[in-house]
């Protein structure tokens, strides 16, 4: 009889040591998975980041160069070109992808809010009437997207 109760007392010991070990396991490994997967949008946020201040640089300084060459002084030179409309077109397009993709990868809505901004602010450029707002218009942007790397610097750490 004490052999069977020593043989239950074993049995039930070594089920509940294995159960623990189970379910302490799945408890790191659900930990683990969830780590991973907070670095991994950490680092989607920082790419994506990344590749919208670029991209609207490259945006301003097309905007920028095209406005020297429709513009002599203050008066319009017409030296437009195809080839220079469509070099926009692709700097807005790739700044606006590169928008959305910041923005989907983003849970903050200040975030989303500064994004669109940003673009707004850049896009102004095509349309100022003198060098003197361009100027002003160029160095607000500079510092905006600036702030906006600043900004969200401090959401991915």
């Amino acid at each position: 009889m004490e052999a069977v109760v020593t043989s239950v007392v074993a049995v039930v010991g070594t089920l509940l040591g294995a159960g623990t070990t189970h379910l302490f396991q799945r408890r790191e490994t659900e930990r683990s998975h969830a780590l991973a997967r907070e670095e991994k949008l950490r680092q989607e946020r920082i790419d994506a980041y990344c590749a919208y201040a670029g991209a609207l640089l490259e945006y301003r300084r097309v905007l920028v160069h095209r406005w020297f060459v429709l513009h002599d002084g203050d008066e319009l030179c017409g030296e437009d070109t195809p080839e220079l409309r469509e070099e926009q077109y692709k700097a807005r397009r790739t700044a606006q992808e590169a928008m959305f993709r910041a923005q989907l990868v983003s849970d903050d809505t200040a975030v989303v809010e500064l994004t669109e901004q940003l673009m707004a602010g850049v896009t102004e450029l095509h349309s100022v009437p003198d060098r003197n707002a361009l100027t002003t218009l160029r160095s607000r942007t500079r510092q905006e997207i600036r702030d906006f790397v600043t900004t969200v610097a401090r959401r991915v750490r």
